[in-house]
């Protein structure tokens, strides 16, 4: 079942949670990519973690157009896909995801997404760290900025599908990358657990790690 808007349309940090286990789909060259999401962040228009809370530009436009829209955005260089939610300014960061396929995928879209991602040597990645971070992520669906900023999501190319699986367990811990004092504390990561070795950074083997299983 494809999400609608309307899923969208609800509380940054609750779609963020609801988001993990949900599945990204991609169209390339005629071919159906497929990654679950494990990993989300929200952002709210008055969290200083935010891009929005530095104020309305045309670069930030998407975090202040309806919920569902795509905000794109460079981070470090590279493509970064975030949603926007309800309430102008508040969006969720797809963080992670890990290798989906079914019968809906290409029978080579394994083989594909590595080729789009390869390693640091130019070798196939492993399939456990292919879409692990935001940018690789990315990078594996073939997820540009200058496609998909400010847009919103298809059924013919891109959208994101509610396959029925449901976490058992979810890690709600805090973001990462956030300079202190720009509320890094806010426990709006979310993670699940099943796939948590697998994430950007996994807070079961972090020393001094702030979680709480959901």
């Amino acid at each position: 079942m494809i999400l609608q808007p309307s899923f969208f349309n609800r509380d940054s940090a609750q779609v963020a949670s609801d988001l993990i286990g949900k599945v990204i789909r991609r169209k390339y060259n005629g071919c159906w990519l497929a990654a679950r999401i494990i990993e989300t962040e929200a952002y709210y228009l008055l969290d200083k973690a935010s891009h929005s809370s530095l104020g309305y530009t045309e670069k930030r436009k998407a975090m202040f157009m309806p919920p569902g829209t795509i905000y794109m955005y460079y981070a470090r260089g590279k493509d970064s896909l975030n949603i926007s939610c309800k309430g102008k300014g508040n969006a969720v960061l797809i963080k992670s995801a890990h290798f989906f396929s079914d019968d809906m995928c290409h029978t080579n879209s394994l083989s594909i997404m590595q080729k789009l991602n390869p390693d640091t040597s130019g070798e196939a990645r492993d399939i456990n760290r292919l879409c692990s971070g935001q940018t690789l992520l990315c990078k594996s669906l073939h997820l540009k900025v200058a496609d998909w900023d400010q847009k919103t999501f298809t059924p013919e190319e891109f959208f994101i599908d509610d396959t029925g699986y449901t976490p058992q367990s979810i890690i709600q811990t805090t973001r990462l990358g956030i300079p202190e004092g720009r509320h890094e504390d806010l426990l709006l990561r979310f993670i699940d657990k099943k796939y948590a070795m697998y994430c950007s950074k996994n807070p079961l083997t972090q020393r001094d790690a702030t979680f709480q299983i959901l």
